[in-house]
């Protein structure tokens, strides 16, 4: 009875916030209120001016967390400078079970038709040159209750496979491609290692090919592993399975490759080695010296003429990039994730890679080292 009692408490508070405030309301909504570990929260939060005596603008962002991740879907705002009407749609990921609060930024700006008047006119999303009063406004945090995911579950959401083989036949020490394609809607499908780890062969992994898009009905992937594997005989590919669970259904269920099997065809060693001398043995002519000197002096110069041009440019980058600020300022893993996801960008994969084995298997990093390694990017 208790535990009724609590959610339906929950529910009422996450479903409609409507509260008064100086000059405005708001009000705060979510499509649920218990959703699973990685399903997606569709939030809303709705600004009204109430005072029409004042021109209004508002700043309003959630607040990073290491208990969820956020993407900004859409802002809708009214075309009204006495009574302004703004409304702010979120998708919304918890990254921990158990009880967690989604905290808020808002900044209420405040100014004069005047002021408003005197800067721009006809156009209400120029507000850099107003002059305004900001006040920061502390909203309550809104509680979600986030339930726990069933046991070995790798992909949250609804998806497919699809594998590709280009051939089952080659020589010895010959690359064989293979291609792993995760397409649906849900949590987006990063995985640090698809294929078992204890394969007896000799792998290739190339970067993630990554494609997302945001909408109020979810985030929809499209990844693309690409990869290869070489052998000196024949030998089988296991079975492939990912188990996956969809919060929709509430049902778990599998994704595999089936058993592969691929023919080795020995190559003679003898065949691999060069028996021509070339190029031939250095004598005993001094000439070379001389032309390697100016070849060296040549290089040099170019060299740290470059090298000069590189960090000039690096750091006017670095100081211009607002991007930087944000990696900068990020004090642990989880936010930096959030923010590396939020880029979309795929110069970030390999940095997303070490935080996510960091965070959710037992890889070790050194935040400082990736905060480096990513300004150095920029």
């Amino acid at each position: 009875m208790k535990h009724n009692l609590g959610k339906q408490l929950l529910c009422f508070i996450s479903l409609f916030v409507l509260l008064w405030g100086e000059d405005f309301t708001y009000r705060i909504t979510t499509d649920k209120t218990d959703p699973y570990l990685k399903e997606a929260v569709l939030l809303t939060v709705e600004l009204n001016q109430t005072n029409p005596d004042v021109v209004l603008f508002f700043d309003f962002d959630l607040h990073p967390n290491e208990t969820y991740s956020f993407h900004r879907i859409d802002t809708k705002e009214s075309d009204s400078y006495q009574k302004v009407k703004t409304d702010y749609i979120y998708l919304l990921y918890p990254l921990q079970t158990g009880d967690i609060n989604i905290t808020f930024d808002l900044v209420k700006k405040v100014t004069t038709k005047e002021n408003v008047a005197y800067s721009f006119s006809g156009d209400r999303d120029n507000v850099k040159g107003i002059d305004t009063k900001d006040i920061r406004v502390s909203l309550p945090p809104l509680p979600l209750h986030i339930k726990p995911l069933p046991k070995e579950v790798q992909l949250v959401g609804n998806f497919t496979l699809d594998y590709k083989i280009k051939k089952y036949e080659a020589k010895a020490y010959e690359p064989l491609p293979l291609q792993i394609t995760i397409k649906g809607s849900g949590y987006p499908p990063l995985l640090q290692n698809i294929l078992p780890s204890d394969l007896n062969v000799t792998l290739f992994k190339e970067k993630p090919i990554i494609q997302t898009h945001n909408t109020q009905k979810g985030t929809q992937s499209t990844i693309t592993y690409p990869m290869a594997f070489s052998h000196t005989e024949s030998f089988d590919l296991p079975p492939t399975t990912l188990k996956a669970f969809d919060p929709q259904t509430e049902k778990d269920y599998i994704l595999s490759i089936p058993k592969q099997h691929f023919t080795i065809q020995p190559t003679d060693i003898d065949t691999l080695v060069d028996s021509v001398d070339d190029p031939k043995p250095l004598q005993n002519n001094y000439d070379w010296i001389g032309t390697l000197f100016s070849y060296l002096l040549v290089f040099g110069a170019g060299y740290l003429t470059a090298l000069t041009l590189k960090w000039k440019k690096r750091e006017i980058d670095t100081k211009t990039s607002p991007l930087r600020t944000k990696i900068e300022t990020c004090k642990d893993a989880k936010s930096l994730l959030q923010l590396l996801l939020a880029t979309d960008s795929k110069k970030f994969y390999a940095s997303i890679e070490k935080l996510e084995k960091h965070l959710y298997g037992n890889g070790k990093m050194n935040l400082k080292k990736i905060k480096q390694d990513l300004v150095e990017k920029l």
